[in-house]
Formats: C-alpha cells, structure tokens, sequence
C-alpha cells in the first residue's frame, strides 16, 4: 500500500530464528551470499561429482549405491542451503526440507534393496528366462 511520499515501508530483515550470520548481518533488502561462498559451493559440487564418478569405477559390492545416494544427498543439500537461498531462512524450514529429501532417497534406496533381494526362483517356472 502507498501514501503519499512512496511505497510502504517493508522489513527485510531476518527472521526471528534464523541460524545464518549472513542473513543477521545484511542490510535491507540485501540478503545475499557472497561470490566467494557460491564459487566454493560450485568447485565443492564438482569435486563431489568428481567423487561419485570416482566411487562407482570401485567394486563396493551392494554398497555403490548407497555411496552414490548419499553423495548425491549432500550435493542436493548444497543446492539447496545455497543456490535456493534457504540458508537465509529459519531453521525449521530448512530441516523439514532436508528431512523430506532423506526420506525420498531412503525410499528409493530400500526399493533398489527389494529389487536386489527379489529372485526369480520364488515361485517355479513363474518368471521368464532371461538368460540367452
């Protein structure tokens, strides 16, 4: 809403419960991170990516996986914290989404554990020969 010698004042400043000195410390309107932070979350994203690629030339056996998950669970917190400005938000929110991403890899992680465990032999002459 307008008066007459402008816009209505709006606070931007941070949150009552917000964990992130950035956030404290910016002026009005100037909640933001700095280059130097982001261009250490990027070489930081890339030398996880290089991890990944690293970890799956390794026979780990059945735990590739779950190694490839958790280093993608990182890298997608770091995206998250930083590229999607969650950092500056509180606490809570940035908990429950992180929360919420665990979840979802360990769903799909105990589905690639159920489909590793599933055997053909279960019930005789049901599944298909695959081998040819």
């Amino acid at each position: 809403m307008a008066n007459a010698t402008g816009p209505a004042s709006i606070d931007h400043a941070a949150p009552a419960g917000c964990h992130c000195e950035l956030a404290r410390s910016a002026t009005a309107g100037e909640r933001h991170i700095p280059l130097s932070w982001l261009l250490g979350v990027w070489v930081a994203l890339l030398l996880l990516t290089a991890l990944t690629v690293a970890v799956s030339r390794v026979d780990l056996g059945g735990y590739n996986t779950w190694v490839a998950m958790g280093i993608a669970t990182v890298k997608a917190m770091l995206v998250l914290a930083f590229f999607m400005h969650m950092i500056h938000e509180r606490l809570t929110n940035f908990v429950v989404l992180c929360m919420a991403l665990l979840f979802v890899f360990l769903f799909i992680g105990l589905v690639l554990v159920d489909t590793h465990l599933y055997r053909p032999d279960l019930i005789p002459d049901y599944a298909p020969d695959l081998r040819r």
